[in-house]
């Protein structure tokens, strides 16, 4: 499914608005009919008067306005799987989630920088195919190898250092975890990148670098943060309430590694860049992927895409009309109903 035009999105704000208004007429109204007449009075006066009726206009017309949106919008469903052949290379990205990555010696912080430099990268892609793994003390599989950007970045985006519980920076981990990310039965070019600040990984990550190379895979690694560092903030409801202590009752201050990072992408036919620059950082993997061979393989994708807003078009028309229809007065049906108890 595609939505041809999302930022019609932005009309449901209309929704809320309706019923807002609708409140404050109602208790303007109420306020009013008190100073007027008694409760009693104001049913022998007007004994066909129905609040749930009213409810029900609003409702059906804050439907009609949501359907009226999504046709603005313009949903589209492929109507045809088909298979296409493409050319690239699989990229596999390793991102370090663990607390450390909070630091905020890069602006906005270490995460969040890492999240845009991965983004800047899949929207200089063309037809490669990319994964996710996201890793701390463990490393955990966060998208397979797909040709489906749209999904890469929303998953990309839902990565946080609370998704896993295990802390540390086990590259290792996120190293092995990638080797099941390619498929054997293509001979694709295969790259992984890590994205990290480098620390608390110890040498298994230089050793599992080493059997990445010989399995085909090369490593470039992308350093956040600064090597002077900074403190771990620990936040509430987006407010610094203090910094992460160690035993001693000492800040924690966590520093960019940036020789450990060489040294695992020189293990793995790779090379190390400094993140801070994000055009510069684009640039160079783009560079390196476009100086690599590209391999043909197959992906599957929907294909003759066909409208779908004369539904909800109709449907908005058809609530439009139980409105017009639809009298504030009670009805014989709605006697027979009672929903509300009401004495009439």
């Amino acid at each position: 499914m595609q939505l041809e035009e999302k930022i019609w999105f932005w009309g449901l704000m209309v929704i809320p608005l309706i019923i807002i208004v609708f409140l404050l007429l109602q208790v303007w109204k109420h306020r009013v009919q008190r100073k007027f007449a008694s409760k009693s009075l104001l049913r022998r006066l007007s004994p066909d008067s129905s609040l749930f009726k009213s409810i029900l206009k609003v409702v059906v017309l804050s439907l009609a306005f949501a359907c009226l949106v999504m046709a603005l919008v313009n949903p589209k469903v492929g109507t045809k799987l088909e298979t296409v052949k493409r050319e690239g290379v699989d990229i596999v990205f390793a991102i370090d989630v663990s607390k450390s990555m909070l630091a905020e010696d890069i602006a906005p912080n270490r995460l969040e920088k890492s999240k845009q430099l991965v983004t800047q990268i899949i929207n200089n892609l063309a037809s490669d195919r990319v994964g996710i793994i996201a890793y701390a003390g463990k490393a955990f599989p966060q998208l397979p190898i797909t040709t489906d950007y749209a999904a890469a970045k929303m998953f990309l985006q839902s990565m946080n250092t609370d998704m896993l519980s295990s802390q540390g920076t086990a590259i290792h981990e996120a190293i092995e975890l990638s080797k099941t990310y390619f498929d054997d039965d293509q001979d694709t070019n295969r790259v992984l990148i890590i994205i990290s600040d480098g620390e608390d990984h110890g040498a298994l990550a230089t050793d599992a670098a080493q059997e990445a190379q010989e399995e085909g895979i090369r490593i470039f690694t992308i350093g956040v943060g600064d090597v002077k560092g900074g403190p771990i903030p620990e936040k509430r409801n987006g407010r610094i309430i203090s910094y992460k202590k160690d035993l001693n009752g000492e800040t924690v201050v966590t520093r960019l590694d940036e020789s450990t990072l060489q040294n695992i992408a020189a293990e793995a036919n790779g090379s190390y860049i400094n993140g801070r620059n994000t055009t510069e950082v684009v640039e160079h993997i783009r560079d390196i992927l476009n100086k690599m061979d590209k391999t043909e393989f197959e992906a599957k994708q929907f294909a003759d895409f066909e409208s779908q807003f004369q539904w909800f078009l109709a449907a908005a028309l058809f609530f439009l009309l139980i409105d017009v229809l639809l009298l504030e007065r009670r009805t014989s049906w709605l006697k027979r109903l009672n929903l509300f108890n009401e004495d009439f």
